[in-house]
């Protein structure tokens, strides 16, 4: 049984997208590359694709965090300080639950991004819900970027 894991996204397929792997033992986070160049300009925001997406039990999800190295050195920050997959964001019929990583630059110059370059750490995490949660009595996710907000 497969609990928690990464996959190219099928529109990715064959574009040399490497799967997100820990650097050592101690590590928490998946280091997680671009897929593509792509150019965050000077004040700008820009969401930069990864090919991939992320399966994981419920009662999990994957936060995406910053690299420091990209922050201190390159005055990039991730749009929405830190980001959400949901385990059903997995196959959603939007997007097949595309990873995009949203950058904003908060330099004086222009940041070029080069496909392979590692932009941001995944961590899986378990969560704990409220005793009156109702939420697995809803609808399933029909969409994609930003859908439960709708």
């Amino acid at each position: 049984m497969r609990l928690r894991g990464f996959e190219v996204v099928s529109g990715w397929q064959g574009h040399d997208i490497r799967l997100p792997r820990r650097k050592t033992a101690g590590s928490a986070g998946y280091d997680i590359e671009a897929a593509a160049d792509i150019t965050v300009k000077a004040g700008g925001t820009v969401l930069v694709p990864t090919g991939l997406k992320a399966y994981m039990q419920a009662g999990e999800v994957l936060t995406l965090n910053i690299r420091s190295s990209m922050a201190v050195k390159h005055h990039l920050l991730l749009s929405n300080s830190v980001g959400i997959i949901d385990a059903d964001y997995y196959d959603n019929p939007d997007n097949e639950g595309h990873i995009m990583v949203a950058l904003t630059n908060l330099g004086q110059e222009d940041f070029a991004i080069h496909k392979g370059d590692r932009i941001a750490q995944g961590i899986f995490l378990s969560y704990l819900t409220c005793d009156d949660d109702t939420a697995g009595a809803g609808a399933k996710r029909q969409g994609g970027f930003g859908s439960t907000g709708r």
